[in-house]
Order: structure tokens, then C-alpha cells, then sequence
């Protein structure tokens, strides 16, 4: 019964313990922080090594053939998401000034939309992506945290990319895709741990949603994840579609804020001080596109997925 009413909603297997985890989180968050096993499986603390497990599993799927595929797909993806952050963000900026334009500034919409939440993407791929596309989430790890946004305020030369960083979240789908090619047996061993451990990976996802946070992010915090989800997310679709050749679920499940990016505001204001002021009401409005686009995107996501045949044929008559 309760595997039946999961599978009825969008991504439900994935966005149901999400949401059970999120209101845990919201109104009684110590009920799993009471340590132990209790706290790593059913809170935030586990997703590390949940997901970890997860990439060495899907990266067993992958052959040493389909590695360009992975930087194809993860690249169009990171930079198209970037790009359209970038722009949006230094619109704002030299036409409304550090304050903005309807209380969002262009530390707020470059901090939200150039970040994506790397875990629900990882995880509806899971659902209707392939391996490719699974694996193309190490790229995507480029983005989680402030390097991007420095670069599209003008600072990159204050930061580098976290190199260790990127290998360690790239080395659990090497050791899978290592292991998968010397034993094509030992690959087939792995495969269902990817969609056996989706739900634990929506606990422990949902273990870092306050949904308090939209509330305190306001009107503005509401308008800026619907600027994350149905501009940036069009924008991204376009350029998976006509670059990468490729459906397009993969574009959708990227529209997101990263948990990591409602830290970002503070790290700019601490690297250039000019920006200081407008952390406070950055970060809320940050942390409120976090969580409406990890609620959101996964039903857009199954949506396009489930209609892509005929959306695009739709589609192809609209550019035509």
C-alpha cells in the first residue's frame, strides 16, 4: 500500500520521505537527532555518505567509453546554468544598483540560480535518466558554493576552485566505474543499490529544509525560486536540447538552489564588504528558493519526462 501511493506521485519515491523529513525537520527537528544510526539514516548528516554509496554503485554502470558523454552532458548543464544566472544577475545589477529590483539584488539571484542542488538532481536522474546522466553530477559540483557567483560579480580572482573538493566528489563514481569494468558481475551486483537507496536519500534531503525559510524569505524569496525554476530552467532546457541533442528531464532537474548556495551570500560579503549590507536578506531569500525549487522541480521534472514525446513536437512547431 504504501510503495503503491509513492509510485502514484511525481517522484514520489524520492519526494515523499522528502517532505515526511522536511516537516520533521521544520517543527520537531531533535526527534532524529538523537545519534547514532538514528541521526546518520533519517537527517541530514547522512547524505554524504548515502549519496556516496549511491555514485560508487552508478558509476559500476559506466563504461571508460561513455567518460566523454558524462563531461558533454555535466558541461552543458553547469555552464548553460551559470550563464543564465550570470546574465540575469548583472542585469539587475548595473540598471537597478547593489539594492536591486523588487527586493532582489544581484548577490541574491546569482548566489540562487547559478548554484543547483547536485542530490535532487542525482536522484531524479535515478528515475528517468540513464548512467550518463547520473554521472554527469560530478561536474555539477563545480557550482555548489561561491566560486561562481564570484565569478559573475567580477571577483574570480579572489577564489579557486576547491580542486580536492572536486576529486573527492568525483572519486566514489571512478571507484564504481573501476570496479564495474574489471568485473562486469560485480557491476550487476551494484545496480539496484541506485534506486534502492532513493528514498533514504529524500530523508536525509529533506533533513536540511526548514520550511520556515519560506516564509522568512518573503514575496521576494518566492519570486526568486520561481526565477530559478521557470527562467533559468528554460534557458537550460534550450541549451540541452539544441546542443546537447538530449530530452530535456535532465535541464528541468538542474533548475534548482543548492542547500550550500544559502551560505554563499556571507562568503561574498565577507570577500568584498561593498556586498556586506545585503547578506542578511540575500540568505533568506536564498534559503526560500532552496526549498520551493527542491519542492517544485521534482514534479516539473516527472511532468516533462512523462510528456517530453509530445512537448516536443510542440516545441519543434514553436522555433519553426
Amino acid at each position: 500500500m504504501i510503495l503503491n501511493f509513492m509510485k502514484k506521485i511525481p517522484a514520489g519515491m524520492m519526494i515523499v520521505p522528502l517532505f515526511i523529513s522536511a516537516i520533521i525537520t521544520t517543527f520537531c527537528p531533535k526527534i532524529v537527532q538523537i545519534g547514532s544510526f538514528t541521526t546518520g539514516v533519517f537527517s541530514s548528516a547522512g547524505v554524504a555518505s548515502i549519496i556516496g554509496v549511491q555514485l560508487v554503485a552508478m558509476g559500476a554502470q559506466l563504461r571508460l567509453r561513455e567518460a566523454p558523454a558524462v563531461l558533454k552532458r555535466g558541461g552543458i548543464l553547469l555552464i548553460s546554468k551559470f550563464v543564465i544566472g550570470a546574465i540575469i544577475g548583472i542585469i539587475i545589477g548595473r540598471l537597478f544598483g547593489k539594492a536591486g529590483f523588487l527586493g532582489l539584488s544581484a548577490l541574491s539571484i546569482i548566489s540562487a540560480v547559478t548554484n543547483s542542488n547536485g542530490s535532487l538532481y542525482l536522484s531524479l536522474m535515478t528515475n528517468y535518466g540513464d548512467e550518463i546522466d547520473c554521472a554527469s553530477f560530478a561536474v555539477l559540483t563545480i557550482n555548489d558554493g561561491p566560486f561562481l557567483t564570484l565569478v559573475a560579480l567580477g571577483a574570480s580572482g579572489l577564489a579557486n576552485i576547491p580542486i580536492v573538493s572536486f576529486i573527492a566528489a568525483v572519486a566514489p563514481i571512478i571507484v564504481g566505474m573501476i570496479l564495474g569494468n574489471l568485473d562486469k558481475n560485480f557491476a550487476k551486483f551494484l545496480e539496484p543499490l541506485g534506486t534502492l537507496l532513493i528514498p533514504f536519500v529524500g530523508f536525509t534531503l529533506g533533513g536540511s529544509i526548514n520550511l520556515a525559510n519560506i516564509v522568512k524569505g518573503g514575496v521576494s524569496g518566492i519570486l526568486l525560486g520561481l526565477i530559478t525554476l521557470f527562467i533559468g530552467g528554460p534557458f537550460i532546457l534550450l541549451c540541452d536540447k539544441y546542443i546537447g541533442k538530449r530530452p530535456g528531464y535532465a535541464a528541468w532537474a538542474v533548475a534548482t538552489t543548492a542547500g550550500n548556495a544559502i551560505a554563499v551570500p556571507a562568503v561574498i560579503g565577507l570577500v568584498d564588504k561593498a556586498w556586506a549590507p545585503y547578506v542578511q536578506v540575500a540568505t533568506t531569500q536564498v534559503a526560500a528558493s532552496c526549498v520551493l525549487t527542491a519542492i517544485l522541480v521534482p514534479f516539473v521534472t516527472s511532468w516533462w519526462a512523462k510528456n517530453m514525446d509530445v512537448l516536443n513536437i510542440h516545441w519543434k512547431k514553436i522555433i519553426l
